[in-house]
């Protein structure tokens, strides 16, 4: 006769496998409904003394560029370049540590599994 079964009493998963199994779950919808939250809030970032800034939401999508009147001078177009990149670099790091910080709030710090 053959063996039926996963070599569990009861042929099922144990109760700490299914435990484990519905906080992966509840982790998993956790995460995705942060993630959406995330793709909402909009990060923004200065440079040349609040000259340029540039808003960018969570899914890295430039959304505003504004420019004070002084910051524009026809003579000087890389100056101008250069605090648009600086500014843009700036709120993209911001969403990078906000996903960062939100990664380690779900998973509590774990991190360093030993497989």
């Amino acid at each position: 006769m053959a063996k039926r079964g996963n070599g569990f009493p009861g042929g099922g998963i144990p109760g700490n496998m299914n435990n484990l199994m519905k906080q992966a779950q509840r982790m998993q919808r956790q995460m995705e409904e942060s993630q959406k939250e995330m793709e909402t809030k909009e990060f923004s970032a200065k440079a040349g003394g609040g000259a340029v800034e540039v808003v960018v939401n969570g899914s890295k999508e430039i959304l505003k560029v504004t420019l004070t009147p002084e910051v524009v001078d026809p003579d000087d177009i890389e100056m101008l370049q250069d605090l648009i990149v600086a500014a843009t670099n700036e709120a993209l790091k911001s969403v990078d540590e906000a996903n960062q910080a939100m990664m380690s709030k779900m998973t509590g710090g774990l991190g360093g599994f030993p497989f």
